[in-house]
């Protein structure tokens, strides 16, 4: 399989999904949109991975290369690509689909438990409690004709399933304490006294257990929507 990654800033990249890929024999290429370079085409790929960043996806006059991107997501759906959408990617893909995203009534920054919806397909099996790693202000609806995953107590949607090969999540499974660490470097303005809002040192003395946790799921996850 190959997979297109799209990142919208340095720090940001695909974590252990690039474990997950290197380990099913996936070929994984990435590209910075940032740099507003043309995207390769779709027959290039079968799966795009869009990645989280700091930006909203509503400020496309600050980064123009947003409203080719939005544009981009949107063909590779109607393709018939896999598609995965990791925070800021997740919320285009939600736009992509005709839902709407707005500010969340938290920002949630750090470690917390999410847990799955009532909905959740049975193919994306989620433990009653997975501790993941958060950093997000804005929040989605779930679009229609898709599933919602779960949530958590800040969060009442932290992804959804749409047409079996479409995954998007709010949170960070793909997460590792090197990427951690960069995003802490870049976004640690961010990290102010709130209710759903951890200081640096308390995320980055998460146990490695949580982290292997984390992920065993998200390849669970991974294998799931691929099979489809």
């Amino acid at each position: 399989m190959n997979i297109l990654c799209l990142k919208h800033i340095a720090f940001e990249g695909p974590g252990t999904i690039a474990v997950w890929a290197q380990a099913r024999g996936h070929e994984l290429v990435i590209k910075s949109v940032f740099q507003n370079k043309p995207l390769p085409s779709l027959e290039s790929f079968d799966l795009l991975l869009v990645m989280g960043g700091p930006m909203n996806l509503h400020e496309d006059a600050i980064y123009p290369w947003l409203t080719k991107e939005k544009a981009y997501i949107r063909s590779a759906i109607a393709a018939g690509k896999h598609v995965i959408g990791i925070c800021l990617g997740a919320q285009l893909i939600a736009h992509a689909l005709g839902a709407q995203v707005t500010a969340g009534e938290n920002k949630e920054i750090g470690w917390f438990p999410i847990q799955p919806s009532a909905d959740c397909p049975a193919t994306l099996p989620l433990p009653d409690a997975l501790r993941v790693l958060h950093w997000h202000g804005d929040t989605f609806d779930i679009p229609q004709g898709a599933q919602a995953i779960a949530h958590s107590a800040a969060c009442a949607k932290q992804g959804f399933l749409y047409r079996d090969r479409v995954l998007a999540l709010q949170c960070h499974l793909e997460m590792t304490p090197q990427s951690l660490a960069l995003l802490i470097a870049a976004c640690s303005n961010e990290l102010v006294d709130a209710p759903y809002i951890q200081d640096a040192a308390t995320m980055q003395a998460e146990p490695e257990f949580t982290y292997e946790q984390m992920q065993t799921v998200l390849f669970e996850m991974l294998d799931a929507l691929v099979a489809q």
